[in-house]
């Protein structure tokens, strides 16, 4: 095969759609491009939970039909200790970590980008629903055209020299259009369902999954704001702010009958407590404090500006302002109150469709406080 005058691509080839749709366009426009796919989670790998055996074949099919080469790498070793491990110690901690978001800055665009240029690639490129480009001198990361599926949330921690060598092949298009695109060119994946769960285990009951790794440690569920006990939870690891499914309670003498959420967790007495009603005051919160703060072009953000924000996935983006920042840490301040804004997840900035990056929520400023 003779090779490409346009440069070497690595394509992160995961077994869907979006990825081989990107493969697709790449080598259109010219380029050489080379399939890789990750293997990234051993020791439980069950095809009724973790699909990565159908996705290697997935994978290896829609190389085969695209015409490039294909090669599978496994970097199981690195996520089990640059990811999972920081996610069980969140978990312990009593917050709710987002693993996508070190997923990408420290496998996708960390051990596999240096894999992809120990092979010649001149960039990498994935089917993330995001955008890069170059503006005055720096590298940018845009949202996606398609905002229902936008991921530049998740990409929000990468830095110059990565988006230096990425691509998002993808990112104008609407998923619809990624979808007829790979069925015109008959890949066999066209109407593959899109993957949801955790970064590479998948789907799985995931209570169970945890009590693997955290034993459970059982405690009150009571009333916040009261002494009142209502029920009894298996592990505040296991809940997170704003959670409504798996409580168990319901009944309670002099309660109105409307759902309970949760609203706190108190980790030094083992109590959890919960509220009625979606909108109780208590899970709604002014402003956060975030750390761990990475911002994209190497400078921060201005404060006492205008930006939006959003302090988890697919929610809208929500007016703020940065009242403080150091080096350390920054407090957004909302110009509306945020719904179960949860310690663990990052809030990311924006300003217009450019992210500007974020941090990890260390605490929420609920409107009781």
């Amino acid at each position: 095969m003779p090779k490409s005058n346009k440069g070497k691509i690595v394509v992160g080839l995961s077994g869907g759609v979006d990825s081989a749709v990107a493969a697709l366009l790449l080598k259109q426009q010219g380029y050489e491009v080379i399939g890789l796919f990750m293997k990234n989670w051993e020791g439980d790998d069950t095809d009724e939970y973790c699909s990565s055996r159908q996705d290697l074949v997935d994978a290896a099919a829609v190389a085969d039909v695209i015409g490039i080469e294909f090669e599978a790498v496994n970097f199981s070793a690195e996520y089990r200790e640059r990811v999972f491990a920081e996610f069980l110690r969140e978990y312990q901690a009593g917050r709710t970590p987002n693993p996508d978001v070190l997923c990408n800055s420290e496998i996708k665009f960390k051990a596999f980008l240096d894999h992809a240029l120990a092979l010649g690639a001149e960039k990498i490129a994935t089917g993330h629903y995001a955008q890069v480009r170059q503006f005055l001198g720096e590298w940018q990361l845009l949202k996606a055209e398609d905002g229902t599926k936008d991921q530049s949330y998740f990409l929000h921690r990468l830095n110059q020299a990565q988006l230096a060598k990425s691509l998002f092949p993808i990112g104008h298009l609407y998923k619809r259009d990624v979808r007829k695109i790979a069925a015109e060119a008959g890949l066999p994946n066209h109407a593959r369902k899109d993957s949801t769960g955790i970064c590479f285990i998948g789907e799985r009951p995931f209570r169970e999954f945890l009590a693997r790794y955290i034993p459970k440690q059982p405690g009150e569920i009571r009333i916040f704001g009261t002494d009142q006990v209502i029920g009894s939870h298996e592990g505040l690891t296991y809940y997170t702010l704003g959670q409504r499914e798996g409580l168990r309670v319901g009944g309670v003498k002099n309660a109105p009958e409307a759902p309970w959420f949760v609203a706190s967790k108190d980790m030094s007495h083992n109590i959890l407590y919960v509220v009625q009603g979606h909108d109780h005051p208590v899970l709604f919160s002014q402003s956060l404090v975030a750390t761990d703060l990475s911002w994209i072009s190497n400078r921060p953000p201005h404060t006492h500006w205008v930006y939006a924000a959003k302090t988890r996935y697919r929610q809208p983006d929500a007016a703020c302002q940065i009242e403080r920042l150091s080096n350390a840490e920054c407090e957004v301040v909302f110009a509306a109150p945020q719904w179960a804004v949860t310690p663990g997840q990052s809030v990311v900035v924006y300003e217009s469709c450019v992210c500007l990056g974020g941090g990890i929520i260390a605490k929420n400023l609920t409107l009781n406080a």
